[in-house]
């Protein structure tokens, strides 16, 4: 005798497991995607989700267990067969073709024709304006991918699964992750639309105060496990993380008594600025300093000029102008290596693309930027030398990983970071510039990254991290600069670091003063 859905659910997933070599990613797990409800999917980095979520839309298959929509068994055997029945997946990483243009992306693979073989572009173009309107992104459809930013590129990848016209299921693993503030209200309001025509939601985040506003349903994994679910309106955020951690956690509060104007100071920015194509400027006359020790953070909205100042000191922008001095002495900024070289490390924003390289293992992520300090006899690695220093930052900052030989995709991205955050630092920086460090990762991953924060702080490194999460700001820094357009709009240390502070301060924009 077969299983038959409840009618309030799409699809069940029956007691499905997914063993890997060496680990089991998912155990006796069962889940129901209910009809036109936003389904949350939550637990820390590595719990199981991205792997259930795969399953359903046809990229992975269960090593044991069944999947039934209404009372018929299915089995996708890819992404096509899963799309026949409806179910469609914007991926944490954008899987968009840089090369072409918008209505190109958008409709790869759902291309209309005129008569048999020639593309009716004249629709794609329509289509493609029409589905960018309703996500109040109106880019013109001619525009090459690559040239968009982040967060337009999110919106490309949502877009493309909006113009399905069979659409039942939509699978979003951290849609929001690139996206602004104002973006992310849009994506709501869109989603509360699809659900109202019965489509379903899966929706997986790391945003908790998110969940809370957009969920309807919760399900939470740990350790490949199911622990629990419940209705979002029934729950709270305390709950969520108890749930998830099997205890609570939070942010390691940095409790600093040191006055950082008393300290050396390592790095002084002056003046610095980027022009911007077309006038104006995108970092726009910065001024501040770093001491040794000190966690300095910077905070502002999207579009602030934040990761460009660490682009400018890292020498991605020959262009820049000012004055950076390091330990008392003036800079000539030419080279990422030359800036390598001098002791600065830069964490970017986007591992996966900037972090890491995928086609390689675990251990040469690790040592990439440090190749030169293992060379023997002037042109030869000392992998002896290479993989014992490897070893030393696996352990020094907890990397979970069976065997540093595997793909670097091996791991979950909780440790993919830590590998990109112990690559900057086996080239012993003076300097580690961290952009976003903990985004796209479970709560419990950015307590241990906030804790290799601190300890590298306390051994005397000087540290700046951006981030957009306010509660990460207050939490781990000593002081922290704001920036919105370009401008410094506020400068507060100790007690004056409080969240409306300094969201005040990043509004402050066209009218602060230089």
């Amino acid at each position: 005798m077969g299983y038959t859905c409840p009618e309030h659910v799409f699809l069940h997933a029956d007691h499905i497991s997914k063993i890997y070599p060496g680990t089991k990613a998912l155990d006796d797990v069962s889940f129901d995607l209910l009809k036109g409800k936003v389904n949350v999917l939550i637990g820390e980095n590595g719990a199981g989700k991205s792997t259930l979520m795969k399953m359903i839309a046809g990229i992975e298959h269960p090593s044991e267990g069944k999947m039934y929509i209404g009372d018929q068994e299915v089995s996708f055997k890819d992404t096509t067969e899963a799309r026949k029945h409806g179910i469609g997946i914007i991926h944490q990483e954008l899987s968009l073709f840089p090369n072409l243009n918008v209505y190109q992306n958008i409709f790869m693979a759902r291309e209309k024709t005129v008569g048999k073989i020639k593309l009716d572009n004249k629709s794609h173009v329509e289509a493609t304006k029409k589905i960018l309107k309703r996500l109040e992104h109106e880019i013109d459809p001619n525009t090459q991918v690559g040239e968009l930013r982040v967060g337009q590129q999110q919106m490309i990848e949502i877009a493309r699964n909006l113009v399905a016209d069979d659409l039942e299921v939509l699978i979003m693993d951290e849609p929001t992750s690139s996206l602004s503030q104002q973006e992310v209200q849009v994506l709501f309001k869109i989603m509360r639309e699809l659900t109202a025509q019965g489509i379903s939601i899966v929706y997986i985040s790391h945003r908790l105060e998110e969940i809370m506003q957009i969920g309807d349903h919760i399900t939470i994994l740990r350790d490949g496990k199911y622990v629990s679910d419940a209705e979002v309106k029934d729950i709270d955020v305390p709950w969520i993380v108890h749930e998830m951690t099997g205890g609570a956690k939070s942010y390691p509060k940095r409790e600093s008594k040191i006055d950082w104007s008393k300290t050396e100071k390592v790095l002084e920015v002056k003046d610095l600025c980027l022009p911007k194509a077309g006038g104006g400027y995108l970092v726009d006359h910065v001024n501040f300093d770093l001491h040794k020790g000190e966690i300095l953070g910077i905070y502002g909205l999207m579009g602030a000029g934040r990761s460009e100042i660490f682009e400018c000191l890292m020498g991605m922008h020959p262009e820049h102008t000012g004055e950076v001095f390091l330990e008392g002495e003036k800079l000539d900024i030419k080279s990422i290596s030359g800036q390598i070289d001098k002791g600065f490390a830069l964490i970017p924003e986007d591992r996966q693309t900037q972090g890491l390289v995928q086609t390689m293992d675990i251990e040469k992520n690790c040592s990439l930027s440090a190749m030169k300090r293992y060379k023997k006899a002037g042109i030869f690695l000392d992998k002896t030398k290479e993989g014992k220093k490897v070893d030393e930052q696996i352990k020094d900052i907890h990397i979970k990983v069976a065997d540093k030989h595997l793909p670097i995709l091996s791991l979950s991205g909780g440790n993919q970071q830590k590998v990109v955050i112990g690559k900057g630092i086996l080239t012993e920086p003076k300097i580690l510039l961290m952009d976003e460090p903990s985004r796209g990762i479970d709560i419990g991953a950015k307590t241990e990254v906030f804790d290799i924060i601190n300890q590298y702080a306390e051994r005397g490194l000087s540290i700046i991290v951006v981030s957009s999460e306010l509660q990460e700001i207050v939490s781990i820094a000593d002081r922290v600069l704001v920036l919105s357009n370009g401008l410094k709009t506020g400068e507060f240390s100790g007690d004056e670091i409080q969240e409306d502070t300094l969201v005040l301060a990043s509004y402050k924009g066209h009218h602060a003063q230089k």
